[in-house]
This record gives C-alpha cells, structure tokens and sequence, in this order.
C-alpha cells in the first residue's frame, strides 16, 4: 500500500471519527446541557495537555528526521570513500586498477538492487555484500607496490577502504526503527487523550466548530505519519536513499 494512501486514510479516519462521536454526543446529550458552561479548569488541562503533546510530538519528529540525515550521511560517506578508491588506484597497473574498478563497480551494484531491498525488508545487509566487500579490501591491501609512487598512494588507499568499512557499518546499524515501542505507545495514547479532550470542552455541532475539530484531528495524523515515515531511514516514501552511490556510479543499476 502506497505511504501516500496510508496518510490519506490515516486523515480521513480520523476525522470522520471525531465528527461521529461529535454528532453522537450532541444527540445524547440531555435537554439542560449548557455547552457554554465548561468549567475554567477543563480549558486549562486541555491547554496544557495540548502543548505537553506538541512538545513530545516535535521531539519525537525531530529525533527521526536526525536518524534519517545520519543515515543519508552513512550512504555518501561510503560512496565518497568508494569513488576515492576508484580514483587513486589510476597510479597502478592497468590490470590491477581494472580488477579494483570492477570489484567496486559489481559491490555497488549490488548494494543498490539487493542489499538496498533486503535492508528495507528485514532490516539487514546481505552475506554478498560483506563478500563482495572484503574483495575489494583484499585487492587494495594484498598489493605489494612496486615503485615509490605506487607506495604513496597505498596506505590512502587502505585508509579510503576503512571509511568505506564504517560508513558501511553505520549504514547496518542504523537500519533499524528509531522510535522504540513504548515512544509510540505513548504517541499514540496522547494523540488519542489531545483529541478526547476537544469533547471535554462540550464543542457544539456548529459547522465552524466541527471543521476545526476535524482539521485538528486530520493534522495529529499527519504529523504521527511524517513520524512514521521517517522512523525507518532505509525504508518507506521519505527516507534515504542510494541517489549518492548512483551519482558518483551511475552504471550501478545496469
């Protein structure tokens, strides 16, 4: 089901719930209710509540949208290093500098049209990429070099392969949803306690009055959309994404 969907039946559930129960509490209301008649107090918890809420809410929105630039991060850290790799073995022999280019041609390839799906499924990198990988370690540091020049270049290039290791590293260990289950408990509980508390005010069926309960509720399920969105950085509509190995190797998805 498209994320897009999911937000669209999220908002609509939404409001279509609050109208209801707007509806039905106005006809079961008794004869003498006064809606007018709320007490101070309540307009105060609900207030407070409600900005308790924002402030988690935004926390919470914050925390993933760091989780997911983090992420984009780890991707263009492993690119940039991979490139750098592909760049400076030019200063070797030709069979050597091709193998290289190709092993890290065939690991690309592979990141962005497997590994890149199983990390989204399962939240795991793939046993070819880390074989794929230490090929192209073996390659760079099993090779004796065999002039001065070749020598200056070497441990460069063993230090572009450990940054392409970690950035590879990070990308496995931030595969994972950020937000634990009791944060989305807790959203989930307040999102459900900030709009009950919208009754608690004794709202009228007026068309002003149910609209903005409606687009009060519909924007709750929005923003508990964008956080889970982002909540898998390898993984929905706006996540990161592969377009930095894709830049710098463009023949990866061939």
């Amino acid at each position: 089901m498209s994320e897009w969907l999911v937000l669209t039946l999220a908002m609509a559930a939404a409001c279509v719930v609050v109208l209801v129960v707007a509806v039905v509490r106005h006809h079961t209301a008794p004869e003498d209710d006064d809606p007018s008649e709320t007490p101070d107090v309540i307009e105060y918890i609900t207030m407070m509540i409600g900005v308790v809420y924002a402030i988690v809410l935004g926390l919470a929105i914050a925390g993933v949208w760091e989780a997911r630039s983090v992420a984009q991060d780890h991707v263009q850290a492993e690119a940039q290093a991979l490139h750098e790799i592909t760049e400076r073995v030019r200063v070797y022999p030709e069979d050597v500098r091709d193998r290289i280019r190709d092993d890290v041609d065939t690991y690309v390839g592979h990141v962005v049209t497997k590994e890149w799906k199983s990390m989204a499924e399962n939240g795991e990198m793939t046993d070819r990429g880390a074989r794929l990988f230490d090929r192209i370690r073996q390659d760079v540091t099993d090779y004796k070099p065999r002039s001065d020049f070749e020598a200056q270049a070497y441990q460069p290039l063993v230090d572009q392969v450990a940054a392409a290791d970690a950035a590879r590293n990070a990308r496995a260990g931030s595969s994972d949803a950020a937000l634990p289950g009791v944060v989305w408990f807790g959203l989930i509980i307040g999102a459900v306690v900030t709009v009950g508390m919208v009754f608690a005010l004794q709202i009228r069926r007026t068309p002003r009055e149910l609209i903005l309960a409606g687009l009060f509720s519909a924007l709750i399920a929005f923003l508990l959309f964008l956080v889970w969105d982002f909540d898998e950085p390898y993984n929905r509509g706006l996540t990161a994404s592969t377009e930095p190995l894709l830049q710098l190797f463009p023949h990866a998805r061939d």
